[in-house]
């Protein structure tokens, strides 16, 4: 009975052993074996078998995008104006082993290597400079840690500087001047608008003045087209009057031609014309002697009818 308690005892032992040597590996991990205290080899995703007493497992490393925030890092610039950044650094390992061996505490030596870069890059800058240089100090930095994190197993995919802290006094000179900077545009935009308004007043006053002087002309042509046709047709009238005059005069001397009149009767006719030119209003008459004769004739017919 003993026996097989202890048999039992000793499988379940086993049993328990066997379980912790398996290990299964996750997605996006790695695991670093030693066997006897050197590197064995890298597990990928999936089960693997550890061989008790002889293999460990050295380290577990994750192959995601990891992100580190630094502490910031005091700064001084080519005008000597002293500043702290706060840097962002996003990075991933692409070689377990070399992560594990390669460098003694992998984050902090990128959060020296950091910090040292930096200083050399904004040291090469004024205040100015670095203010709006962001994503130029981004790109050096980021170059040269790649660079030197690469035997380390590391790839530094990004960096950002999260923040740039200058001294109070120059916090307090920018504002300053950015309100300043703030108020000369809102004046410039005020003028700017005034300006238009007076433009857009102007031309509406011109074209306003051009309207009405084309208004004016219109009216002036009118007008002088009514007077022009109004004198047409006075002139038509005294046209047609002339005309019928004329007519009349030329039918009268058709039907007396037609009449075929003798020589006393025109004689009278011209004496009677020459009494009409008289009309009571001259005082001396000239009467031609081809007309006398018949002036004589009707003094002495007027002579006996009164007797």
């Amino acid at each position: 009975m003993e026996f097989a308690i202890g048999l039992a005892v000793i499988l379940v032992i086993l049993v328990i052993f066997a379980l912790a040597c398996v290990k299964v590996v996750a997605q996006s991990k790695a695991f670093v074996v030693e066997r006897l205290g050197k590197y064995s080899g890298t597990w990928d995703t999936g089960l693997h078998f550890k061989l008790p007493f002889i293999e460990r497992v050295a380290k577990v490393v994750s192959l995601k995008e990891q992100v580190v925030d630094f502490e910031p890092q005091a700064v001084i610039t080519k005008d000597n104006v002293t500043m702290k950044i706060d840097t962002v650094v996003f990075f991933q390992i692409t070689d377990p082993k070399l992560y594990c061996y390669g460098v003694e505490a992998p984050l902090a030596a990128i959060e020296n290597l950091t910090a040292t870069t930096l200083r050399n890059i904004i040291g090469e800058m004024d205040l100015d400079e670095t203010l709006t240089s962001r994503d130029t100090i981004n790109t050096k930095i980021r170059a040269i840690l790649d660079e030197a994190t690469d035997p380390w197993g590391i790839k530094v995919n990004r960096v950002e500087l999260k923040n740039i802290l200058p001294p109070k006094e120059i916090q307090d000179s920018m504002e300053k001047q950015m309100k300043a900077e703030r108020e000369r545009r809102e004046a410039i935009l005020r003028a700017e608008g005034e300006k238009q308004s007076r433009i857009l007043e102007a031309e509406g006053f011109k074209e306003s003045k051009i309207l009405e002087a084309e208004a004016e002309k219109q009216s002036a042509i009118l007008r002088a087209d009514a007077v022009r046709e109004q004198k047409i047709r006075e002139a038509d009238g005294e046209a047609q009057a002339i005309l019928k005059i004329k007519q009349a005069e030329a039918d009268g001397i058709k039907m007396i031609k037609e009449a075929d009149p003798t020589e006393a009767v025109v004689k009278i006719k011209s004496l009677e014309a020459f009494a009409k030119a008289a009309d009571g209003q001259a005082t001396k008459i000239i009467i031609p002697s081809e007309i006398q004769g018949v002036a004589g004739l009707a003094a002495g017919l007027e002579g006996i009818l009164k007797k």
